[in-house]
């Protein structure tokens, strides 16, 4: 199976041009011949805290808000980020997963918040994990990649491929990016895939860099620091 990870620079709070410049970067990861695209955190209003503490209207309502229509539509399956609704007065910040056909496979809320997102946030508690292909992958979103329990259970629990929702900025974030996630391939023999955003980003700037890496940390595919693109690589089963 060939997988995409996609990186975009976000229109501030604008869910409408946000789900059609994913859906662009979508056709062009199906073009490429890839059968799945991961999108970073947050993709569909940015990285915009304060609005979308400000405006629930930014919350998806559910996994079938018609507002993703453009993006499930793509032909190929998307894992995409963004405030989603749930019981309590808070969103998730979360994953949803998508077919190619356009149905829905797995939600996964982040379970580890970032310092400020706590305020914004609630909490997810399950693990993400969903198949395609035969493939067994499972979820997390950016800080939750510095958790060794997130992807120690992922292992354990006989996934092949992690994928992550990321956005991490210039400076130290070149660093952690360069570090955190080949270290999760190596150690857990893991295909690890990073979507990350490129250019400004709420109050942080995008270092760009989406990646792929085999088990054993081996790169496969980086994408640059500057551009909106998608890069893709060969998974084995």
């Amino acid at each position: 199976m060939k997988i995409a990870a996609a990186q975009l620079t976000c229109v501030p709070a604008d869910l409408s041009a946000n789900t059609e410049r994913s859906a662009a970067l979508a056709a062009e990861a199906r073009a490429q011949g890839a059968e799945l695209v991961v999108f970073p955190e947050l993709t569909l209003t940015g990285y915009e805290l304060d609005a979308l503490a400000a405006d629930p209207g930014l919350w998806l309502a559910d996994a079938e808000d018609p507002r993703l229509d453009p993006l499930r539509s793509a032909g190929i399956a998307v894992a995409v980020n963004a405030a989603l609704r749930t019981a309590g007065p808070l969103p998730a910040l979360a994953t949803l997963v998508y077919g190619a056909d356009g149905s829905h496979v797995t939600t996964y809320a982040k379970q580890h918040l970032y310092g400020h997102e706590q305020g914004v946030f609630a909490a997810g508690g399950s693990p993400g994990r969903f198949t395609l292909g035969g493939i067994r992958f499972s979820l997390g979103v950016c800080y939750d990649n510095h958790f060794p329990e997130v992807t120690d259970s992922a292992a354990a629990d006989g996934c092949r491929v992690h994928l992550a929702s990321s956005l991490y900025g210039t400076g130290d974030g070149i660093r952690e990016l360069a570090t955190v996630y080949p270290g999760i391939a190596d150690e857990h023999n893991l295909y690890v895939v990073v979507a990350n955003h490129v250019g400004p980003a709420g109050r942080w700037t995008g270092c760009g860099r989406s990646a792929v890496w085999a088990p054993g940390g081996l790169p496969l595919a980086e994408a640059d620091d500057r551009t909106a693109s998608v890069v893709t690589a060969d998974i084995g089963a």
